[in-house]
């Protein structure tokens, strides 16, 4: 039986992107802060964020996040935020020389896997990722069948 409603983050994720292991090979992961407005911390707790298209990109030495829609906060009213606009991340400038220098010399990518509040900062958690082929995605969907067809054997078993 198939489960019903939208699927949870994990506990103390705001969200989540799924799709990121699926479309990338993901290798390392580094936590970073953002900088938002106040209506963009608000809609963000209340759980209004989307990373499925995300990603990061490094322009004159600062981390940009691009493409993240951030829902617009119904009580701010004509204060509101632009749901998509670029939002700076916070990295000290080491980890952004390391992931200028990994991101140019081999073609790999940030991609934001999931945003969290650590006390009271919001934060992004951001992967270096290389794309799969066609071929790859395929592998990992036959692998995930295999992986519920064992599992279903297994319960059926016990």
């Amino acid at each position: 039986m198939a489960k019903k409603g939208k699927r949870k983050a994990a506990p103390g994720d705001v969200a989540t992107n799924r799709q990121a292991s699926f479309r990338y090979d993901l290798l390392e992961r580094v936590e970073a802060g953002m900088q938002l407005q106040g209506s963009e911390v608000k809609s963000v707790r209340e759980g209004g964020v989307q990373l499925k298209d995300a990603y990061a990109e490094i322009r004159d030495g600062e981390v940009w996040l691009q493409n993240m829609h951030i829902a617009p906060y119904k009580p701010a009213a004509h204060d509101n935020h632009e749901p998509e606009r670029p939002r700076k991340l916070l990295l000290h400038r080491r980890e952004i020389e390391r992931l200028i220098g990994k991101t140019a010399e081999r073609g790999l990518t940030l991609v934001p896997t999931r945003v969290y509040f650590k006390g009271p900062r919001a934060k992004v958690e951001l992967a270096l990722a290389k794309g799969k082929d066609q071929r790859d995605k395929r592998r990992s969907i036959k692998e995930r069948e295999q992986k519920r067809e064992i599992d279903r054997a297994l319960s059926e078993r016990y």
